[in-house]
């Protein structure tokens, strides 16, 4: 007896939704953390390069005993003429400290974020 077959079962079907589900449960917690860490690196990085451009001002302005500057003072130094943004959430960098110290903190509000310094 020859049987047409056209398709598949039902059960063929499950064991692809199966092993497709499988895998998502492995990748997606992984992006997660991927995407997480890559996110406090790039502030990190925008923290340095806040940073840098605090000593060109300081270097450029002859105030390296001074407080930080505020973010028009130091826009300029920055390669595209303005300081960056956190990119959770679009958020700014606050300044403080002084120039030899700075402080530059993050306001994403996302745990563990500030705890890569920039300076």
């Amino acid at each position: 007896m020859k049987f047409n077959r056209k398709g598949f079962t039902l059960v063929e079907i499950m064991i692809v939704v199966a092993i497709i589900a499988l895998l998502a449960v492995i990748a997606v917690p992984n992006l997660i953390k991927a995407r997480e860490a890559t996110q406090r690196s790039t502030c990190a990085n925008n923290k340095r390069l806040i940073s840098d451009a605090i000593d060109q001002w300081a270097l450029a302005t002859n105030q390296a005993g001074t407080a930080v500057p505020t973010d028009g003072d130091v826009a300029p130094y920055i390669k595209g003429g303005a300081v960056p943004t956190c990119k959770v959430g679009n958020a700014a960098y606050t300044l403080g400290g002084t120039v030899a110290a700075p402080v530059i903190t993050c306001t994403s509000g996302v745990t563990d974020h500030n705890a890569a310094s920039g300076s």
